[in-house]
Order: C-alpha cells, then sequence, then structure tokens
C-alpha cells in the first residue's frame, strides 16, 4: 500500500537540527535524513572536565548559545561574544566522554572553543566531536535489532512530534492563565501537520510518499525532563509546562512516566544513503496505519 492510501496522513511543517546538544536548535527547509537522524543534529557536546555531558537541565543558559551551520563551519552565537568557528570535520585529541550511561570516543575541538563556552556559560567546558566511525546504538529493549545509530542525542536518532499536540498543549496552559508555548521546547527533529493531537503515539511507522520505501519507525513514548519549563528564548525556567502535561501525560507504556512526542527510527535507506543522507524537505507527506497494540 502506497503511503498515499494509508489510514493516517500527514505533513512534514517543520525540520529542526540541534548541532550542539542542548544548544539552541536551527529552523531548515530541507534536511538530510541519515540512519542517526538528520545530518549534524547533536554531532558536538559540551562536557566538564571529567568528560561529563552539560546540558539545560544544569545549565539553562546554553538555551541561548545559538549555532549556525555553513557549508564547511559550525558558528557559534553568543551575545556580548564575537563568533566562534569550527570547522565541521575537525578532529581533534581523542577523548572519552559520557552521554548518559554511554561512554564513547570523540575529538576535544580543543582550547579557543572551550575558552570561548567556558565563558559563556561561566563554568569550564569543552567542545567535542562525535566519532562517527564508533556510533552509539538505540536501546535494544526499544528498537530490537533494528540498525539504530545514534550520536550524542539522549537516546535515538529522532525525535517526531504533531502540531496537534502542541496545540491542545496550549490550550490547556492559556486556560490556566499561561502563556502558549511553541514546538520548540519539546526540541523536535521533525514536527507533523494535519493530525489530531497525539495520533504520533498510536501509529507503528510513516511512510514517506514520495520516497518509496523510507519511513520513521515510532519505537519510544519520549520521556519529559525539566527542558520544556526552560524559555529557549530567554533561558528562564517556570513549571507550568510540567505541571499541565503531568495532568494529562501519564504514559503506562513508560511507567507512568509524562511523556510527549515519539522516538523514531529511520528504516529504509541503503548503506550509501545510511551514511550521506537522503533529502527531505518541509511539506512531504507521509501516512501511516493505526496500530493500538
Amino acid at each position: 500500500m502506497n503511503a498515499i492510501d494509508k489510514e493516517v496522513q500527514a505533513s512534514i511543517t517543520q525540520l529542526w537540527v540541534y548541532p550542539v546538544k542542548s544548544c539552541a536548535g536551527i529552523a531548515l527547509e530541507r534536511a538530510k535524513l541519515c540512519a542517526s537522524g538528520l545530518a549534524w543534529d547533536r554531532s558536538f557536546m559540551l562536557v566538564d572536565a571529567q568528560g561529563e555531558f552539560l546540558t539545560q537541565r544544569s545549565h539553562a543558559r546554553m538555551a541561548l548559545i545559538r549555532p549556525e551551520l555553513e557549508a564547511e563551519h559550525l558558528v557559534l552565537h553568543f551575545a556580548g561574544q564575537a563568533p566562534l568557528r569550527v570547522a565541521l570535520q575537525a578532529r581533534g585529541p581523542e577523548r572519552r566522554v559520557r552521554v548518559w550511561s554511554d561512554w564513547v570516543d570523540a575529538w576535544d575541538m580543543g582550547p579557543e572553543p572551550a575558552r570561548w563556552l567556558s565563558q559563556a556559560l561561566g563554568t569550564d567546558c569543552a567542545l567535542v566531536r562525535f566519532d562517527p566511525a564508533r556510533p552509539r546504538q538505540a536501546s535494544r529493549r526499544w528498537c530490537g535489532e533494528e540498525h539504530a545509530p545514534v550520536q550524542f542525542a539522549d537516546g535515538y536518532p529522532l525525535l517526531v512530534l504533531s502540531q496537534a499536540s502542541v496545540d491542545e498543549l496550549n490550550q490547556r496552559l492559556q486556560a490556566q492563565g499561561h502563556e502558549a508555548v511553541t514546538a520548540l521546547r519539546f526540541r523536535p527533529n521533525i514536527v507533523l501537520g494535519e493530525l489530531q493531537a497525539h495520533d504520533e503515539d498510536r501509529v507503528d511507522a510513516f511512510e514517506f510518499a514520495e520516497l518509496a520505501g523510507l519511513s520513521l519507525r515510532l519505537v519510544k513514548p519520549c520521556t519529559r525532563c525539566p527542558i520544556p519549563d526552560i524559555d529557549p528564548a530567554t533561558a528562564l525556567a517556570g513549571t507550568a509546562v510540567s505541571q499541565a502535561m503531568a495532568a494529562y501525560r501519564q504514559d503506562e507504556r513508560v511507567g507512568g512516566a509524562i511523556t510527549f512526542g515519539m522516538n523514531a527510527l529511520v528504516l529504509g535507506l541503503d548503506a550509501g544513503a545510511a551514511e550521506q543522507g537522503l533529502e527531505i524537505a518541509l511539506g512531504q507527506r507521509l501516512g501511516a496505519d493505526w496500530s493500538f497494540g
């Protein structure tokens, strides 16, 4: 069955890539989709002296570090500092770093990025780049035997979210006297339109209508930490978003944790496309069948 004949129809309304883990995102009109997710997504990460990863959970100002992707460089912007340029293909001394329970080999980007980022955040840190020749593997519990490499993402190649899910949350927030939020609070890679709220929870895989054989398998509900409470424009934290989600988003599939959006794998890429990427774009259509099992 072709994707356009599926029970559920959707289209891509937003594409987001986060080159530096937990820093600001970049909105794209087109992006390369690889086995590990969107090209350059979470390819870089900030670590402390012990190699432990840093995130907005403890350093909310990371939200104000704004990456830009040029043809050959990652450019970082932060108010009051000159932009920092780092070659996308740069290699430095090998360094062992930790992201959650995984210790991985990475390249240290050197003293200049470390000074720049330490000044921006007010804490000693360094910038590392993931070594794509030594991929992490997403959780076998949720992915089974599927090939699911990840770089510095929390655990899965992609996060897929429907705009309708954000709209429903905003109705609840505004009814309680709070301001509406954008999908960026949840740091999705792909935002889908034309769905009802949380339809992404109720399908197994979205197939691309224009790209035969390519699909996004939705494998695990995304459990939520305090980051959605941090305003990405100001780095100020509140509690309204978490409190609103807690009222209706407890998910028995993950022991009653609060979830919002679905973690996804990329299926159907041949060996070359898995590494180099296959282009996807805003407006592309996808289809899926219901899965209530």
